[in-house]
């Protein structure tokens, strides 16, 4: 680690235009590591030098904040939507620091498609503990330097952050509202008596963040030299256990008195739920009167200033969300009896946009479209998003069908990290044989076999400027290897990919397709 300041990288953030192009879906996670996960070392700039190689020009990941057991390690359940998932710190980058004087060894994991998470946790941790002894007893005074102007320049996030992840560690209690009262509704005499109380163990995650930022630089900078650029993703909703809840309950519709949420966010029934779907996150407190929440949309423009220097563009989720959110009664144990509320619409956006310079913004807009979102979404130009999986239906006038594909400002995949695979929804259980042979008779195939190069195919011959393709369809994976099967707790973001699972002649194809439907970069 080489001194000189850590800055997080600020970048141009004018609404993007996107030009012709595709790129992968894969979670840093997801990586070939040696280390029983996927981190920000070797394997990532070997897997961005991979996409250069198939004439990609972007890659997307899954929310990068902390993942925690009691969540499912789920990345849109995250503990700060600011902090970096520590996992994704790579052991070998650590050890060519010089003041690092442990070993990390010989790997114990075997390779394989699944993370061991708690495994890894077990692995990575005392490594990390014992390198941030070693970093304040031996690192030279420049990085000590670097480590303090982070810790200063970060303050506004990091110190409630570093203090949580403290506590929680310390009481073994995620929920703060199970804390000491005086410290859940942080009274200043409760946070100075445990920020004291908790010192080292503050400091520690601190550092530990200090080391995230500092990777994940220098993968962004590999990520440019190759031409590849970064999509991010966030969900629209912070989890009530979560450092910004604590930190920030005033952004919240919260009780005043015992700081339980007084709605939660969630979506009304609909064909697939009788009883909708109660996701429980805590709902924003949108406005101070008849305007726009003040404290609220400070700490959003935080949030978009912040990722806008971790990333390229942004996907942010639940995009229906900000034109009208569904209110569910805290009390209530399904979503049936919410109501539709009015969200912040374009007064937030236009307001945002003057305040961090732009909106690189991706809106993940799947679902039940309304014509005040679509509206919402088009007067602002953001790109919406098409999946080829929800297709076919028999409906020629599907939305999501190539040929009514009549915006070229839109992101087209095959299928997301809450689909299947795409082998693994057209050679199973998900659509029937007639479906089967309805879906080959509209690609112009007969042949049933290597049905994943098929549709693929496909989204490359689209009008849609930019085509997200899994990593697990590239490599023609079936449906155990999905990321994550929406409404099950369990099993989910656990894929991982093996070293050559992507071979040479996967990438000369996905190279030769760029080609043929003008999706190569003119500088490849």
């Amino acid at each position: 680690m080489a001194s000189g300041k850590i800055g997080l990288r600020k970048k141009n953030t004018d609404n993007m235009k996107l030009e012709r192009s595709s790129g992968v879906l894969l979670h840093i996670t997801s990586l070939p590591g040696k280390y029983g996960i996927g981190t920000l070392g070797p394997e990532a700039a070997e897997f961005a030098g991979m996409l250069r190689k198939a004439g990609m020009r972007y890659w997307q990941i899954l929310p990068v904040g902390p993942v925690a057991a009691p969540f499912g390690y789920s990345p849109y359940a995250s503990t700060s939507t600011f902090a970096g998932n520590w996992l994704f710190i790579s052991l070998e980058k650590l050890a060519e620091n010089s003041w690092f004087s442990g070993k990390i060894g010989d790997s114990p994991f075997r390779e394989g498609h699944s993370v061991p998470y708690g495994e890894v946790v077990l692995h990575k941790l005392p490594i990390l503990e014992s390198a941030c002894e070693d970093f304040f007893s031996r690192a030279p005074a420049g990085e000590i330097a670097d480590f303090e102007r982070f810790v200063h320049d970060e303050a506004y996030w990091l110190r409630d952050f570093a203090l949580h992840s403290a506590i929680v560690e310390h009481t073994g209690l995620h929920d703060w509202l199970d804390w000491d009262a005086e410290l859940s509704m942080r009274r200043p005499r409760a946070l100075k008596e445990w920020r004291e109380k908790l010192e080292a163990r503050v400091k520690f995650h601190s550092f530990v963040q200090y080391i995230f930022f500092w990777q994940w630089r220098e993968f962004r900078e590999i990520c440019s030299e190759q031409g590849i650029g970064i999509i991010g993703d966030i969900p629209i909703y912070v989890i009530m256990e979560g450092a910004d809840a604590w930190a920030n309950p005033g952004i919240l519709q919260l009780d005043e008195e015992t700081g339980r949420p007084l709605s939660v966010a969630g979506v009304p029934p609909d064909y697939f739920s009788e009883t909708g779907q109660r996701w429980g996150n805590p709902i924003y407190r949108w406005k101070e009167g008849n305007a726009l929440s003040a404290e609220t949309f400070r700490w959003w423009q935080q949030r978009i200033a912040h990722l806008n220097k971790l990333v390229d563009i942004t996907r942010i989720d639940h995009f229906r969300g900000f034109e009208a959110y569904w209110a569910i009664p805290a009390e209530e144990e399904t979503a049936v009896r919410g109501k539709w509320v009015k969200g912040p619409g374009m007064a937030f956006f236009k307001k945002l946009r003057e305040a961090t310079g732009g909106l690189p913004l991706i809106a993940e807009d799947l679902g039940v479209i309304t014509p005040e979102m679509e509206s919402l979404r088009d007067d602002l130009g953001l790109p919406g998003m098409r999946v080829l999986q929800f297709a076919f239906d028999f409906n020629n006038k599907n939305y999501y069908l190539p040929h009514n594909i009549d915006n070229p400002n839109c992101v087209l995949y095959t299928g997301t990290h809450d689909n299947n695979t795409t082998n693994g929804w057209f050679y199973g259980t998900e659509i029937d044989e007639s479906t089967r042979k309805y879906i080959l008779e509209y690609l112009g195939y007969e042949e049933w076999s290597n049905f994943h190069w098929k549709l693929i195919r496909q989204a490359y011959r689209t009008v849609a400027n930019l085509v997200i393709i899994p990593a697990q369809d590239i490599a023609g994976y079936g449906a155990e290897f999905r990321m994550n099967r929406p409404g099950t707790a369990d099993g989910n973001w656990l894929f991982k990919l093996k070293e050559g699972s992507i071979t040479e002649e996967m990438l000369l194809r996905l190279r030769r397709m760029g080609e043929i439907y003008g999706r190569i970069p003119k500088e490849g």
